[in-house]
């Protein structure tokens, strides 16, 4: 009788043991995945900030225009998450005039004194755990802006 009713113990501490650790691994991957989340919005700041940092030096990289130049720093400071065309066409270059904030599209918009906008919009995370959340992918965009330099000497406008 005593070996029957200790059979039946350890089927009870694998019950135990389930209720225990199926809340406590869910627990665990919420957790890094809202981390991961936060890292990854995190980076895409920092990366509209360094790419705003850049085109108001009106630095280029060579045989590139203003725009293209600071898309490819932005896209190498968002560490791999940007990689292809389809999240490139996510980064976006304004620029704005600063006494009235209305957008400049001309081809003189990146002039120094005016306000220049770097953004990544509607950047899709899907979620590691879709079952516990909805499956609504969270949609990322971040943003950050700054004013055009003066050009120095014999420094020209480069192109837009």
């Amino acid at each position: 009788m005593s070996k029957l009713h200790s059979r039946g113990r350890r089927g009870h501490a694998l019950v135990e043991a389930a209720f225990v650790l199926v809340p406590l691994v869910a627990l665990i991957l919420a957790i890094a995945d809202f981390g991961f989340a936060t890292f990854l919005r995190a980076t895409m700041q920092h990366a509209v900030r360094e790419g705003t940092r850049y085109g108001v030096t009106f630095q280029l990289k060579p045989g590139k225009c203003h725009d293209d130049s600071i898309k490819d720093v932005v896209s190498e400071q968002a560490m791999g998450f940007l990689a292809g065309t389809t999240n490139r066409e996510r980064i976006k270059v304004r620029y704005y005039d600063p006494d009235t904030f209305a957008e400049l599209t001309t081809s003189s918009a990146n002039s120094p004194g005016n306000i220049l906008e770097v953004s990544i919009e509607g950047f899709d995370y899907v979620w590691m755990g879709p079952l516990l959340r909805s499956a609504v992918p969270l949609s990322i965009s971040v943003r950050s802006s700054d004013r055009l330099e003066g050009l120095g000497g014999a420094m020209t406008r480069p192109c837009k």
